[in-house]
């Protein structure tokens, strides 16, 4: 099974409500699709968001990046050289992690096409049924508790509050969702960046005392600041986990080393894709850290790439915040994982097990 083509899509999918954070404001996933085609017929499928503000990528740099540097290196190379591929995604330029990460999606597809294997069987097999949480966007407080309440009543016992906007408005936000989901629901806080050390520690000891009991506090310090997250890591009960801090192997390693944070969140648009997800949940695996993996604004065509991942690795990545398709209006995929609000099922379809994509709108070949 040899590459022989590689070709782009646009997909868009409106969201249910605008997805609001301490970083930004999202009407609709706007995503570009990657389709690797092989001498044996089979097309693989990755997908990649611009989330410019975290990765830096867009809609450009991703084309680009497949385009001149990554695309020249896989025509004409064998699908069963995995490891190979991988390594020529990697090594093709700095950076670019999520343009990476839609190649390597594609490849992984294709392998487990090639084996007629459910690519989480191939990884190592598992429970293929996994739970997610839900994320709660920023917004006036009323609409927050409402929206809280709406995702217990559909089943989501976790929630994730975005915070960061406002250190005293938050505190409140949190206060009032605990009040009405309390013993129904468990909280993670999601600063995105949007608090200082000092505030981040003010705000957890506050909720703290108040009796708010929070499973785990989400990137409350700016990406490259490790000692803040040492500060707060040092000074709070609840978890620490590093989102934005934490990119690839050698920033996990650095950051175990510091004792910056207690969870790592892995997200394969950060790691430029699996092969490097992998590497992160063993190395955590190792120093007895327990990971989440996460996903950016996504349909379920990379989110189902993560939920592979997180079946085989389930022995360390204890939680799921996977919830991008059930941000969406619809599923614009056949086949593949099936998402059904907070419980998520993987199929035993070869590879990803994508059949179809609806609405998108192809483009030239790379």
């Amino acid at each position: 099974m040899k590459i022989t083509n590689i070709q782009f899509g646009m997909l868009r999918v409106p969201l249910k409500t605008p997805f609001k954070t301490a970083l930004r404001t999202v009407n609709q996933v706007d995503d570009i699709v990657v389709m690797i085609t092989t001498d044996t017929g089979h097309t693989g499928y990755g997908e990649a968001p611009a989330t410019a503000v975290i990765t830096g990528d867009t809609h450009g740099s991703i084309i680009d990046a497949i385009r001149h540097y990554i695309a020249p290196r896989l025509i004409g190379q064998d699908i069963a050289d995995l490891n190979r591929l991988t390594q020529l995604v990697q090594s093709s330029m700095e950076k670019n992690s999520s343009a990476k990460a839609a190649v390597e999606i594609a490849l992984y597809d294709l392998w487990g096409q090639l084996y007629n294997a459910p690519l989480y069987k191939l990884l190592g097999g598992g429970d293929p049924v996994i739970t997610t949480d839900i994320t709660i966007s920023v917004d006036y407080i009323d609409k927050m508790v409402a929206d809280a309440i709406s995702a217990v009543d559909r089943g989501f016992g976790s929630l994730k509050i975005k915070v960061g906007k406002d250190i005293g408005v938050d505190i409140e936000r949190v206060k009032a969702i605990y009040a009405a989901v309390e013993g129904r629901a468990l909280l993670r806080l999601d600063a995105n960046q949007g608090w200082t050390a000092k505030q981040a520690v003010y705000a957890l000891h506050t909720l703290e005392d108040a009796g708010v009991k929070l499973e785990l506090v989400e990137q409350p310090v700016k990406a490259r600041d490790l000692a803040g997250m040492r500060y707060v890591t040092e000074r709070v009960h609840t978890p620490v986990m590093a989102d934005e801090s934490v990119f690839g192997p050698m920033e996990v390693i650095e950051l175990i080393r510091l004792r910056a944070a207690d969870i790592i969140n892995i997200k394969l648009m950060k790691t430029g894709g699996i092969s490097n997800a992998i590497r992160i949940a063993d190395i955590a695996a190792m120093h007895n850290v327990e990971c989440m993996i996460g996903c950016m604004l996504e349909s379920a065509i990379s989110v189902a790439a993560a939920v592979h991942v997180a079946v085989a690795r389930a022995d360390v990545i204890t939680k799921v915040d996977l919830d991008g398709p059930s941000l969406c209006q619809y599923n614009p995929v056949e086949g593949g994982v099936i998402f059904n609000e907070a419980e998520i099922s993987v199929t035993d379809a070869p590879g990803l097990g994508i059949r179809e994509i609806r609405n998108l709108v192809t483009e030239a070949a790379a």
